[in-house]
């Protein structure tokens, strides 16, 4: 992977609670410089079973270079463990090591970390501080901006949780140099996602640099990664709770969410989830009107391009609906779902045919 110069800086802007994401290269032994502003001396760094051997000790004595106190807490890897048993092991550390409220969490993994991390964050002595240090494709473009935070239960995905802000992301793109290929296409599962939903000109880069981001080129990766989180902070920053406008984000996500809960947590990958979720509500957005045949066979040849499923498992039409009313977007029991206007802009709309919705999923699920 070639080497990226000065780390690009996105403010998230909400007030008080406003932080940055710093993208680029070699930022572990720079993270003590840039969280300058963390006032906190006692850090613990939690990370997986997978990460731990390959970034953690790297990150531990960047920050003990700087006079702070670190602890590391490695705990199983995969989204399996994203539960409240898991959660309860961070309890139990920070407990065991008097860690006081104004001790800061580091989050130092993907998406399945960085919210088991933020959860804890969130709940321990009613909120103490966390940093977002991401080392997958999907969290440094998605999970770790913006403040969600939670654990799954069987009954759904991310139905337990908090939103729960950090105080600074760091994205480092030289950890993805050991992110397993199919991590990495999950990731551009997301990345593809906001050109679908705000950034059309994004999508058209996207389209002509394919190629360099399969190949995990220093550039392209550092592009894509910035765009996506400047739209993703541009969208947070109005809707921090999602009210209603930051639902956009979830494109795809419904049907993926239905994907993952009936597979079994891991089985698939969340990034494939959504981008054969994607499919479906390009492909509803196309029954509707809202896109052309064109739009929807250029979105799915994207996809397929960056290696992405376009195809869920055919677990049936109703068990698909039942799993989708568990979802998050459910609200006064109507299921909302995210389908384009147009392609580079989405809406969120609980307003649509029955019989549609009911066609796609039969299609598609079987």
């Amino acid at each position: 992977m070639n080497r990226a110069s000065e780390p690009t800086r996105i403010d998230i802007d909400l007030g008080e609670r406003s932080y940055p994401i710093y993208v680029g290269a070699q930022l572990l032994e720079r993270s003590a410089e840039l969280l300058g502003s963390v006032a906190t001396r006692d850090l613990l760094i939690v990370t997986n079973t997978t990460i731990e051997p390959l970034y953690a000790l790297r990150l531990k004595s960047a920050f003990e270079r700087a006079d702070r106190r670190v602890s590391l807490l490695a705990l199983p890897d995969g989204e399996q463990y994203k539960t409240l048993e898991t959660t309860s092991k961070i309890f139990d550390t920070l407990v065991a090591g008097r860690f006081n409220r104004d001790a800061t969490l580091v989050a130092l993994g993907g998406g399945v970390i960085g919210d088991i991390v933020g959860f804890a964050a969130a709940s321990y002595q009613r909120g103490i501080d966390f940093i977002q240090v991401p080392t997958t494709l999907l969290a440094q473009v998605d999970s770790s901006v913006g403040g969600k935070t939670g654990v799954n239960h069987p009954g759904g995905k991310n139905l337990i949780g908090a939103f729960h802000q950090p105080r600074a992301v760091i994205a480092d793109i030289e950890t993805l140099a050991t992110l397993p290929p199919r991590e990495y296409r999950a990731g551009l599962a997301e990345v593809v996602k906001y050109g679908f939903i705000c950034d059309l000109s994004f999508l058209d880069w996207i389209e002509s640099n394919a190629a360099p981001l399969r190949e995990r080129d220093a550039s392209s990766l550092v592009h894509a990664i910035r765009r996506s989180c400047e739209i993703k902070a541009e969208v947070v920053a109005q809707d921090e709770r999602e009210h209603g406008l930051r639902a956009i984000l979830n494109f795809g996500h419904t049907f993926g969410h239905a994907i993952e809960t009936a597979a079994g947590y891991g089985e698939w990958l969340h990034g494939e989830a959504v981008a054969a979720g994607m499919a479906l509500a390009l492909d509803m957005s196309r029954r509707l009107g809202a896109i052309t045949q064109g739009d929807a066979d250029r979105s799915l040849r994207l996809m397929q391009k960056l290696e992405l499923p376009i195809a869920p498992p055919r677990l049936g039409a109703r068990r698909a609906l039942e799993l989708m009313g568990m979802d998050k977007k459910v609200l006064k029991g109507q299921l909302r779902l995210v389908l384009l206007k147009r392609l580079g802009e989405a809406t969120v709309t609980a307003v649509y045919p029955r019989d549609v919705f009911e066609q796609t999923l039969a299609e598609h699920f079987g």
